[in-house]
């Protein structure tokens, strides 16, 4: 053995310390990663109806009785307007879109918590967890939309030329669940109160926003509530805009059953 020190080789040392100010996306690195994502995104879509007996047909049963009720106590009982739309078409294409923003949302919020033996293993961009929690949604979304395809052949309804902002619309609605979700699930490590207080924010933010009523119902100060959600407000206006044209081919008896108004 010598004594010679350039004999003895380095081990390199890595210093991890805390980000400190605004905090880099550091979107090189997602980019890297994103087969990890897909594969992220994958997993979640496989594990969420996984020994279930209906499987993905939850993704249509949630959004679609949650109409059913509505269209019952809302349209029905209490009588809320609709703007002349069909309340069932009226409460459904809101819930498909609120329903992937929510169930984004809430995946999210604890993405990082179930996913920490695979943190804590291994290096990768901790934003691919919360991340693929909402994407994984689409799937869900796809499947509820169909239905409002349907919906709409069944009361004689055809889009506009404003269907064409309803991706760019889908694509806010991510954003925003994803910009909520990841504060609430790094709030979530720390706190583990948020992931018993998240069902009751997205409960009440889904009364907040006119899904089941529509926005010409609030007063002023009440339609500032309509930043909360501005993606809802766009994709309702851009929904409107298409039905405003095709209103005539509902029927407008008085005698009409529950499931038409």
């Amino acid at each position: 053995m010598t004594d010679n020190p350039s004999s003895v080789s380095v081990v390199p040392v890595t210093i991890i310390r805390p980000s400190r100010g605004w905090i880099s996306l550091n979107l090189r690195d997602l980019w890297e990663y994103r087969e990890l994502l897909y594969f992220l995104t994958w997993r979640d879509i496989k594990v969420r109806y996984k020994q279930t007996v209906l499987g993905a047909a939850w993704a249509i049963i949630q959004p679609f009785f949650t109409m059913v009720v509505f269209s019952l106590f809302f349209g029905k009982l209490a009588k809320v307007p609709s703007d002349d739309i069909p309340y069932p078409i009226f409460s459904y294409a809101a819930l498909v879109p609120w329903t992937f923003f929510a169930n984004g949302l809430s995946q999210s919020s604890t993405s990082l918590v179930a996913s920490a033996n695979l943190i804590k293993k291994v290096y990768f961009p901790r934003l691919v967890v919360p991340i693929s929690a909402v994407i994984s949604g689409g799937v869900d979304f796809v499947l509820a939309f169909v239905v409002l395809v349907g919906m709409m052949l069944f009361y004689g309804i055809v889009p506009t030329a404003a269907v064409v902002w309803l991706p760019l619309l889908l694509l806010l609605a991510l954003v925003t669940s994803l910009g909520v979700g990841l504060w609430l699930t790094a709030m979530n490590v720390q706190f583990r109160d948020v992931r018993y207080a998240v069902p009751f924010l997205v409960q009440a933010w889904m009364f907040a926003t006119p899904i089941a009523y529509p926005s010409s119902l609030l007063d002023e100060p009440g339609a500032r509530c309509m930043v909360l959600t501005p993606w809802l407000a766009l994709w309702r206006a851009s929904a409107g805009r298409s039905w405003e044209r095709r209103r005539r081919l509902v029927p407008s008896s008085s005698s009409r059953p529950w499931w038409r108004w």
